[in-house]
């Protein structure tokens, strides 16, 4: 496969990745409980979480439009009709969304890895009364949520890297 074609798959990857995403938080906005109980959340929110509370009802609508946003997003880098959208912003969300992510996978932002290997290995301790339900909720994060957002975050940076160098010509 020619350089020039792998590097058209972070987008497609990025666009994959918000698909399966929204998929799932638009299956939860109207019911479903797709993984809403592997969600590493603090005890108080995962059961307002579980309780189907009317904020997180409409934080799973407002997360599903925003994965068809980045969808768009990703797919404007490679179609033809993305060279309407001005290079310069979709490289920067595409940056911006790549490193957050990335963050995010590897513990910055409280969970990761970082954070679900120091609570399995007893260096941070565990909420109280809630030990072995915080070590299952990092392990599913440590094999499940971090390496997904790792691959996200990988595809929209390599995304960005790809429209860096295209600069304003056609995607």
């Amino acid at each position: 496969m020619p350089r020039a074609e792998r590097a058209r798959l972070a987008p497609y990857g990025a666009a994959v990745c918000a698909a399966a995403y929204g998929s799932m938080k638009l299956a939860q906005a109207l019911g479903a409980e797709a993984l809403a109980d592997k969600d590493p959340l603090p005890p108080e929110l995962r059961e307002r979480l579980l309780a189907r509370d009317p904020l997180f009802v409409a934080s799973h609508w407002v997360l599903a439009v925003a994965a068809v946003v980045g969808v768009v997003v990703a797919l404007a880098a490679v179609r033809p009709w993305g060279a309407a959208v001005p290079r310069r912003l979709l490289f920067a969300v595409a940056w911006v969304l790549g490193i957050f992510m990335i963050a995010r996978a590897i513990g910055v932002l409280g969970f990761g890895f970082v954070g679900d290997a120091l609570l399995l290995a007893g260096v941070r301790p565990p909420p109280t009364g809630e030990a072995a339900l915080a070590r299952d909720l990092a392990r599913w994060d440590l094999l499940l949520w971090s390496p997904f957002f790792l691959l996200w975050g990988a595809f929209w940076t390599a995304t960005a890297a790809r429209l860096r160098i295209t600069g304003r010509g056609t995607p």
